[in-house]
């Protein structure tokens, strides 16, 4: 039995580094295998690593709605892959408390305060059947932070920040990884007037966590 995270996939190699960083660290705590495996632009390629398998394998997209890549590209790999190369995929990792959480211990280390605006920041979709994730998103990040939550999106539907943010507010960008999205969200929230941008959620060991819950919810399947 073994794990495989499947990220997008970015050009900035450290984005690349923390779906290997949270491979590493949810392999860690159920004591299997784990590798990285990234829908386009890094190798491996999910379709690749899904075709050299022989192991029974659980992959947990590290996406943070239920977009394109989750409900085709996955799945196709899978499909094309074949009853001989035993691979079960997992729902994304978001909307989640989990991830909400992550996020709030981001704003506090990035110095926010309560009575601050908060907008969460999403890459955004011109699906509009990520917009209940979405909003789910901003839902859970404001239970977590204990205050109101605004959403702006970067492309696709919805706000953007220039239309969200006020001044002295703080971004939490919903994002997993740095990277050109990242760089937008910092970029655009400033210019639109906020005072501080907390980090990407990152390799945050509740992430860790989250992955490790999706790994054994659906690892009797592909075991038996």
């Amino acid at each position: 039995m073994r794990l495989v995270t499947v990220a997008h996939g970015t050009r900035y190699a450290p984005g690349n580094d923390v779906a290997r960083e949270i491979a590493a660290a949810a392999g860690a705590r159920l004591g299997v295998s784990a590798s990285a495996a990234y829908v386009e632009l890094c190798e491996p390629s999910f379709a690749s690593v899904v075709a050299a398998t022989s192991v029974p394998t659980v992959a947990v997209p590290l996406l943070l709605s239920t977009g394109f890549h989750v409900r085709q590209d996955l799945p196709a790999a899978v499909a094309a892959a074949g009853p001989a190369h035993p691979v079960v995929l997992t729902p994304t990792l978001g909307p989640h408390p989990l991830l909400a959480a992550a996020q709030a211990a981001r704003l506090v280390a990035a110095g926010a305060r309560p009575g601050q605006q908060v907008v969460l920041v999403a890459a955004g979709s011109r699906d509009p059947r990520t917009d209940p994730d979405l909003a789910r998103a901003a839902a859970l990040l404001a239970a977590a932070w204990g205050g109101p939550v605004e959403l702006a999106t970067l492309t696709g539907r919805g706000p953007r920040p220039a239309d969200v943010v006020r001044r002295g507010a703080v971004a939490s960008p919903y994002l997993l990884a740095p990277g050109h999205f990242a760089d937008r969200a910092r970029d655009e929230s400033l210019a639109a007037g906020a005072a501080l941008v907390a980090d990407v959620i990152g390799p945050h060991r509740f992430v860790a966590e989250l992955v490790a819950r999706r790994f054994r919810a659906l690892a009797p399947a592909v075991a038996a």
